[in-house]
């Protein structure tokens, strides 16, 4: 009986999806082969596996934007994450794309980022040799580092990890689906906490795009979600109109001008640089005191990079001051 589980569902992605849908059936596979599972199909094991990553878990205590913000209601990158899933599940079924893939890639896009957001990719990049992004170290927290020699993947969700971010372009169009609402979910969520933060009020925000995109949160993400389905709908990529790709185009470089550089938001940004690379400088110089169970590569820059990348915001403050802050003596 179990085994016909999964076969049912097979058979109903068959019957169901799009034609330009990818189908768990005719997945190119895993690095390694193994058993199919009796119920669940290929994508929805690896949505699986990636939730219960430790990996994943991380994702609650490292910053999006924000950098140690106060407050119960600013994003983390763990928010951040689960609202790219729900955006990207909605356009995967309104386009009847698969769902089950879309959400795995989704849940493990933003898995190698590091803490402290983009300030601490930043800093790895300049420092470790070969560079550092955070796209690349999400496939080998998925392919390495989590588990017993990685999580074992599909091909496709591997491939919608790496090339969610930068000019890449995913090979399937549940890939492409997430990539687009990594963009849509960080553009809203973005305003939403700046505006919360005081950095920005409503009525700054540009007019000419507020009039295509919407004048509320909820709205902006709703237009923005309808319009990539109106017009990814049989189509052979994924994609925005022309007029709210300009809208949404318009918001970002808002946001860079108002809130990605040198605002308040970023107050603290200096400190998490240099802190994150004291970190690196010293477990480079000293690889012997990283964890065993955290090395997988006998490089000292490479053992380094992992083990600082997978820092949460908070345990890398906890060890830079056991590190370099010294300890008061206590006598008697």
């Amino acid at each position: 009986m179990l085994l016909l589980i999964r076969e049912v569902t097979e058979d109903i992605e068959r019957r169901v999806f799009s034609p330009q849908a990818t189908l768990a059936c005719q997945s190119r596979g895993r690095v390694r082969p193994e058993e199919e599972c009796p119920i669940r199909t290929a994508f929805q094991r690896d949505r699986d596996r990636i939730i219960h990553s430790k990996a994943f878990r991380r994702l609650k205590h490292k910053t999006q934007v924000f950098i140690i913000p106060e407050g119960d209601h600013y994003r983390t990158r763990l928010t951040h994450t689960l609202e790219v899933a729900q955006i990207a599940r909605t356009i995967a079924r309104g386009l009847r794309l698969n769902e089950d893939l879309t959400e795995a890639i989704a849940l493990g896009h933003d898995l190698g980022h590091t803490p402290f957001g983009h300030a601490g990719e930043e800093v790895l990049d300049e420092l470790h040799p070969g560079g550092f992004r955070h796209y690349e170290q999400s496939l080998r927290v998925v392919d390495v580092l989590e588990g017993n020699g990685g999580l074992n993947l599909t091909w496709e969700v591997r491939d919608g990890i790496r090339n969610h971010s930068g000019d890449m372009r995913p090979a399937t169009l549940e890939g492409q689906v997430v990539k687009i609402s990594d963009r849509i979910a960080y553009i809203n969520h973005d305003i939403d906490d700046a505006i919360r933060g005081g950095i920005l009020r409503e009525e700054d925000l540009p007019r000419d795009a507020l009039e295509v995109l919407g004048w509320t949160h909820s709205a902006r993400i709703g237009t923005m979600v309808r319009d990539v389905i109106v017009n990814s709908a049989g189509q052979s990529s994924i994609r925005m109109g022309e007029a709210v790709g300009r809208a949404t185009d318009a918001l970002r470089e808002f946001l860079l001008e108002r809130v990605y550089v040198g605002s308040a938001a970023k107050r603290e940004e200096r400190k998490a640089k240099e802190m994150v690379a004291f970190l690196y400088q010293y477990y480079v110089k000293h690889p012997q005191e990283i964890p065993s169970e955290n090395i997988r590569s006998q490089d000292p820059c490479v053992a380094a990079r992992d083990y600082v990348a997978g820092m949460t915001d908070r345990y890398a403050i906890y060890k830079f001051e056991e590190l370099f802050v010294p300890r008061p003596w206590h006598f008697t």
